[in-house]
């Protein structure tokens, strides 16, 4: 048994995003959302894209000023915590000018996803590159089975099955000096995820190893426990693999593994 719903495809961001939504609503609600979800999108794309000429972002790099939208001062102080949280290592201003992107692709999709679930389609996958954000069930009384994709073949190395969670990929055609190294957290929320990954990705093996644990042990890690953009109160989980293929796992990332049934 399946759910009915809807899903379309479009490239946003640099990306190909998925949206998923099977939720059992009437199709003159689920079109609507679908075409509103990725007007969203592009609208974090038009404001927030360095590479785009009349975008919030490239008229900062310039020293030019800016409309007062709300949304880029949130930005710009997420990515300024998060470059504090993790030493350094995530860094929206990399290469000499401003470049939230990295954390805003995230940030969209999460906040996609909870617009989503207000508007009632609480049965949804939003898939973005590598990042992924789902919530309730992918068929009735069923989690949803997501594959953790080795960036750099494609190669699916571990299957997840959550029911309300954020999973963020970093490596591939992202250089560490590390060759084939790569690095998968979980989460609450897909902005933070993605940041943390990055940053893991960008500090090399061992001392990625070191910083997933901490994260792990303490839901609050460099951030700002209960500031409620960071997701509460739930700690991160990480998969760090190495170059030579070796894979360490946070204790709780292993929860995700198990497919059971939900209620209902």
């Amino acid at each position: 048994m399946t759910f009915p719903g809807v899903a379309g495809v479009q490239m946003v961001m640099d990306l190909p995003v998925c949206v998923d939504i099977r939720t059992a609503l009437p199709e003159r609600e689920l079109t609507p959302l679908l075409d509103d979800a990725f007007s969203w999108l592009r609208w974090v794309e038009d404001t927030f894209s360095p590479d785009r000429e009349d975008s919030q972002i490239a008229r900062l790099n310039r020293g030019q000023t800016i409309d007062q939208v709300p949304e880029v001062v949130e930005i710009l102080h997420r990515c300024d915590t998060l470059h504090e949280a993790t030493g350094g290592w995530f860094d929206g201003r990399a290469g000499g000018r401003l470049d939230p992107m990295p954390y805003v692709r995230g940030w969209a999709v999460e906040r996609l996803s909870r617009a989503l679930t207000i508007a009632g389609a609480v049965d949804h996958r939003v898939s973005a590159g590598h990042d992924l954000r789902v919530r309730g069930s992918s068929s009735p009384g069923r989690r949803w089975r997501l594959g953790v994709r080795d960036p750099y073949d494609g190669v699916t190395t571990r299957v997840l099955f959550p029911h309300d969670a954020a999973v963020a990929t970093a490596g591939g055609s992202e250089f560490s000096g590390e060759g084939r190294a790569w690095v998968c957290v979980i989460g609450p929320d897909l902005g933070v995820a993605g940041a943390y990954a990055s940053a893991m990705h960008a500090m090399g093996t061992a001392r990625a190893r070191r910083f997933a644990m901490r994260l792990a042990a303490d839901p609050g890690a460099g951030a700002h426990p209960g500031a409620g953009w960071n997701g509460g109160a739930r700690p991160y989980q990480s998969m760090v693999v190495g170059p030579d293929g070796r894979a360490t796992l946070t204790p709780g990332f292993a929860t995700y593994d198990a497919e059971t049934r939900l209620a209902g």
